[in-house]
């Protein structure tokens, strides 16, 4: 018996039509083969928000990536939002989590029936969820990273908040990485830095269930080890002065060396995009210290464990 009648055959035509067989070696690894594009090494520079009218700035390179919505990596939107004294400005996202960094200003932000006072230094995190506004008391411009591009590409829309909106205030998280500096095992460490966590994801210890996000400082002098992991890292410089930069390879040789490094100079305000995979390491030369904030879909790799983060040396944590 066949699959169909005469009668059903532009039914199962239309069934079959999209499916289709490759041989392995030419469809294992889609991005040698070309079909889908790398993740750019790309930075942002704080001159992007400096001044002008209040708006939102994304940082979208969706056309390199081939996504179909804006995007900064394959699973991550990132962009800048200026909100003018006196002002307010909406921010609305189909996304599970969203995090705000506050680079300068201060006011609050309503969402829903919570409202969420903000100065510079302060991050807050939102769930899925209405529309936030923002609201400035004086110039503020908030990072903001959310995880649309990943909701775009699965066609799916959210339905359960995974977690309350949540407050990190800067005297808190800056005595946190203040106590891990001041730790006797600090200097033995690949770096200086805490990562935020929120409780409700006791499995990733990360900030929600798909962002991870940390604090760091880069002593004066500092020459971190190279590092890679499978995560696209979205990175805002918080703050340094001339002379600090990250090198960014493909490979490193069997002393840690990075093979044919990239330069990524840093700025304070500035942001800059991290591919998966690449070994990096982060360099101050400029006599005082610098902080960074690295922000990933490195919470999503945890829970897949699929993160493999990798230092060049065993004996570093």
């Amino acid at each position: 018996m066949t699959h169909a009648t005469l009668k059903d055959q532009a039914a199962l035509e239309n069934l079959t039509r999209s499916g289709g067989y490759m041989e392995y070696s030419k469809a294992s690894n889609p991005q040698a083969a070309g079909a889908i594009t790398p993740v750019p090494i790309l930075t942002f520079p704080a001159s992007l928000h400096a001044s002008g009218p209040s708006r939102i700035i994304p940082l979208d390179i969706s056309n390199q990536l081939q996504c179909e919505s804006p995007a900064s990596s394959p699973s991550l939107l990132a962009s800048f939002v200026r909100i003018n004294a006196g002002e307010s400005l909406p921010t609305s996202a189909n996304a599970t989590s969203q995090l705000f960094y506050v680079l300068s200003g201060s006011g609050s932000t309503r969402f829903g029936e919570h409202e969420l006072p903000y100065r510079q230094g302060d991050l807050f995190t939102l769930p899925a969820g209405p529309d936030a506004i923002h609201a400035a008391d004086s110039d503020s411009v908030f990072y903001w990273v959310n995880d649309s591009p990943l909701l775009q590409y699965l066609g799916v829309t959210p339905t359960t908040p995974r977690f309350p909106p949540t407050l990190y205030i800067r005297e808190e998280s800056r005595a946190a990485l203040a106590e891990a500096a001041s730790d006797s095992m600090a200097a033995q460490r690949s770096r200086i830095s805490v990562l935020l966590t929120n409780q409700e994801f006791p499995q990733t210890l990360t900030i929600t269930h798909v962002l991870w996000a940390m604090l760091g400082i880069l002593p004066i002098g500092a020459n971190q080890l190279p590092h890679a992991h499978k995560s696209v890292a979205v990175d805002l410089i918080l703050d340094c002065k001339q002379g600090c930069y990250t090198l960014v390879s493909e490979k490193a040789d069997a002393d840690g060396n990075l093979i044919n490094p990239i330069k990524v100079p840093w700025e304070s305000g500035g942001a800059f995009i991290t591919p998966p995979g690449y070994w990096h390491s982060h360099h101050n030369e400029s006599g005082e210290p610098a902080y960074l904030m690295p922000i990933q879909d490195a919470g999503l790799h945890t829970y897949l464990r699929t993160l493999d983060i990798q230092f060049h040396r065993l004996n570093v944590v």
